[in-house]
């Protein structure tokens, strides 16, 4: 947490969709100091009655104005609106922590794991450019899952790590929540369902691929992750192969991993190696966790691995994690390392 007395002002970009609300949530429930929240979208009318820190406020206009004396602006919307928007809370001189994964290519804004600090030095860490620059991004959360598993493995030098993502709709912001419900209905009433978002049938189903109408498609957003863990790895240890399954569930991010190592290695020191990167994992008898277990918890949750069946130094890993608790809490985390006194 940041050890600064003073309050800032913060500007939310996206403030409406389901990363906003979170990350207003968890700023208020992190005791972010905060002088004032901002909150900005255009995809709600400018006026729009919201809430802020227990109090009334409304969607404000999205201008150069909107950033002056903003200390941080997140934006936590769709990429058009990072795109469009970052440099004018550049100019502002606000500090940029971008969760769209926009600002990546758009500004070569940093990519930054703080739970990974002590595991990981982060590439173009609190020095240098990314400082200079002001603008972070905080990783995807399929990015962060993967990294901090490759990272808690790391001492272990496994010969092959390869991860299975089960995305949720809701990946896909609100309208992905809406399409899935109401395909859902429509399938049960045996009605003609509605394909805007997905351009196929995601409920009852699972997904190697959407309808051609559909961007990003799997491939993209696997190719997207798979970029991003490679970039804040940048080779200092073994890069997971990733590949994407699209579930017919509505929140939070279950995987399946496979790791396989030279010689033996004991299912408890791998669980020792997890624990220790800050994953949470069941006591002896406790249920494996669940997309719907891990809800409100922004940790990584794994079951206790296990032994595959005829490879004996191949391992199995299963988890969950609410992503949207994970990319938003990684995401204060860096505004509360950018505020804590330097040593």
């Amino acid at each position: 947490m940041p050890r600064e007395s003073s309050r800032h002002r913060i500007a939310i970009v996206g403030a409406s969709s389901l990363r906003g609300k979170e990350l207003k949530q968890v700023m208020e429930d992190r005791n972010f100091p905060t002088a004032e929240i901002v909150l900005l979208d255009t995809s709600v009318p400018v006026g729009t009655l919201a809430e802020a820190a227990g109090e009334p406020t409304f969607i404000k206009a999205m201008d150069r104005e909107s950033f002056d004396g903003a200390r941080f602006v997140f934006f936590a919307g769709s990429a058009e609106e990072a795109r469009d928007n970052w440099k004018l809370a550049h100019d502002a001189g606000a500090t940029i922590i971008d969760l769209t994964g926009t600002l990546r290519g758009v500004a070569r804004a940093a990519p930054w794991i703080p739970e990974l600090d002590t595991l990981l030095a982060p590439p173009e860490a609190k020095g240098g450019k990314s400082q200079g620059s002001g603008i972070f991004s905080s990783p995807a959360p399929a990015i962060i899952i993967a990294c901090t598993i490759a990272a808690a493995l790391k001492k272990l030098s496994p010969a092959r790590l390869a991860l299975l993502f089960f995305p949720p709709a809701s990946e896909r912001g609100q309208l992905g929540v809406e399409e899935l419900e109401k395909q859902t209905a429509d399938l049960l009433l045996l009605r003609p369902i509605t394909q805007v978002i997905f351009d196929a049938q995601v409920a009852f189903n699972l997904l190697a691929g959407y309808g051609e109408a559909s961007r990003p498609s799997v491939a993209e957003m696997r190719d997207a992750i798979a970029k991003g863990i490679a970039a804040y790895l940048e080779g200092r240890i073994t890069i997971p192969a990733v590949q994407l399954i699209q579930a017919p569930i509505f929140y939070g991010y279950a995987f399946a991993g496979y790791v396989e190592f030279a010689g033996s290695c004991e299912p408890a020191k791998i669980d020792a190696a997890l624990t220790a990167a800050g994953i949470h994992l069941p006591a002896e008898g406790e249920p494996k966790p669940t997309n719907v277990s891990v809800a409100g918890d922004a940790k990584i949750q794994l079951a206790r691995s296990e032994r595959d069946a005829n490879v004996s130094n191949g391992m199995w890993l299963w988890g969950a994690t609410d992503h949207l608790q994970l990319g938003t809490v990684n995401a204060v985390r860096i505004a509360e390392e950018l505020l804590a006194p330097k040593i």
